[in-house]
């Protein structure tokens, strides 16, 4: 019976602690590079990235326009980080300079 309860105490201190120990969290580009490929899949998305919002480090999500559509769709926040969606227009390629 001792013996019982000893191997009770041992696993249940184990279970506690194992509850309060932190898992290291993805970092933003991780979650980015996770959800890159969704969020580019949207329509009216012309890109993503890593910036700052309000001081903290947020995803952007970049429109090509202010379509109610596309707002909808994106998420408020991924994996924690918050994501905020800001219109820029279509992306396109700068033009080549042949001096």
């Amino acid at each position: 019976m001792l013996l019982l309860a000893g191997a009770l105490a041992c696993c249940a201190g184990r279970s506690n602690r194992d509850e309060t120990e932190s898992v290291t969290a993805k970092t933003i580009h991780e979650v980015l590079a996770a959800h890159a490929d969704s969020l580019m899949a949207l329509p009216g998305v012309v890109g993503t990235a890593v910036g700052k919002c309000d001081g903290v480090l947020c995803i952007r999500v970049l429109l090509a326009d202010s379509g109610a559509e596309a707002r909808r769709r994106i998420p408020a926040q991924l994996e924690g980080y918050p994501v905020r969606a800001e219109v820029t227009g279509r992306i396109r390629p700068r033009a080549r300079d042949n001096r």
